[in-house]
């Protein structure tokens, strides 16, 4: 989930207007806009933070759930009992025998270490497993009440809902701040170094913004961009900024679930009769999701999914459900001239100058006009 700030400022910030390809610099680091305007920025697009998407809108701090949490859950307590009731034994039994010991002795230890396991696990196991549903339902519960921002491409605008307020804020697109993150520290294993992307508006002296880590500034640029390109009508589908183990059929719903669990099955067996993949790998496959009891992660994605629709549809305010709704063709707004003539300059500098940092090609044009 992405980090909500309400940060007052000083009026001379408010004097500074950022455009895209600004450098702020701070002591550790830099921050580099890359809007207004949200000029194209040749990355491929990757959304993993996107959740709701069709035609008119794009809901952007969620992000889709995954069957992963679910087969950590019960993998862990599955996998944690099957190694104190069945490993230690058999590990017991094996130090038998490398010291020499009789069969009745080895088994008599065997059976002793599985019964001592045997009373501690009737008590760690599910002890274990309330601790990780009472924090999945500590996040689902969360994830229920946020109202994310969203993104209208049809009417050009973005809707927030800042921390504590009673109505939403609706912002024009091409006003929006987008900014990457770069800062460096040392500790005592090295330099560390974080990157992040945010976006945000100023509300009076009030800067109302969301961010959130990213492994790499290549990948923080990415995740601007499939929100960029979703606003600009060239990301049309949410499998080619998600899926990206294509595991999602043509016909199949974008969340994960029981569709993508069988994908996976058949894909691995086609790799097995092709040769690309061993069919020591597909024993391994099957011991994993038998260790995740199968489908039932898939099943609790699916009806996670389905609580959160409808949850999701009751807490949105009535005046952002409204907005929402699709206009008709005639009615969706335009991209500015401005905006056109300076992504096509963007796009021809950096097709003569393809290795040159796209935030300085941004500068660049803008300082032109």
């Amino acid at each position: 989930m992405l980090n909500n700030h309400n940060e007052p400022i000083v009026d001379a910030q408010c004097e500074v207007v950022r455009k895209a390809g600004d450098v702020e610099p701070f002591p550790s680091g830099k921050i580099t806009y890359l809007a207004p305007l949200p000029l194209p920025t040749a990355m491929p697009p990757y959304g993993p933070h996107i959740g709701a998407f069709n035609d008119g809108y794009m809901d952007f701090g969620l992000g889709s759930l995954e069957v992963f949490p679910w087969q950590l859950i019960i993998g862990g307590t599955t996998a944690g009992t099957f190694i104190v009731l069945v490993l230690f034994p058999l590990f017991t039994g094996l130090l038998g025998i490398l010291f020499g010991y009789g069969n009745e002795a080895i088994w008599e230890s065997m059976v002793g270490v599985f019964e001592v396991a045997l009373e501690n696990e009737l008590i760690s196991s599910p002890l274990i497993l309330l601790i990780c549903l009472g924090v999945w339902h500590h996040a689902h519960n969360k994830r229920a009440t946020l109202i994310p921002t969203r993104f209208n491409r049809q009417r050009r605008e973005v809707c927030f809902m800042p921390e504590g307020a009673i109505e939403p804020v609706f912002v024009p697109w091409e006003s929006l701040s987008a900014w990457i993150i770069e800062a460096k520290g040392a500790t005592q294993f090295g330099i560390h170094r974080q990157y992040g992307m945010g976006i945000g508006f100023y509300q009076g002296e009030t800067l109302i913004s969301q961010e959130f880590q990213c492994a790499g500034l290549e990948l923080a640029i990415s995740h601007w961009e499939a929100i960029r390109g979703y606003m600009e009508y060239e990301v049309n589908d949410l499998k080619s900024i998600q899926d990206l183990q294509d595991l999602q059929g043509p016909d199949d719903p974008p969340h994960e679930g029981l569709h993508t669990f069988r994908n996976a099955r058949a894909r691995m067996h086609q790799q097995i009769r092709d040769g690309r993949r061993s069919r020591l790998s597909g024993f391994f496959w099957y011991l994993y999701h038998v260790m995740t009891l199968w489908t039932i992660p898939n099943r609790l994605v699916e009806w996670e999914v389905r609580r959160l629709e409808r949850i999701g549809k009751q807490a949105l305010p009535e005046v952002m459900r409204a907005w929402s709704e699709p206009l008709p063709k005639e009615q969706w707004a335009k991209p500015s001239e401005e905006l056109l003539r300076l992504s096509e300059q963007v796009r021809r500098m950096h097709k003569r100058q393809p290795h040159r940092p796209i935030t300085q090609i941004f500068a660049e044009v803008c300082r032109r006009g």
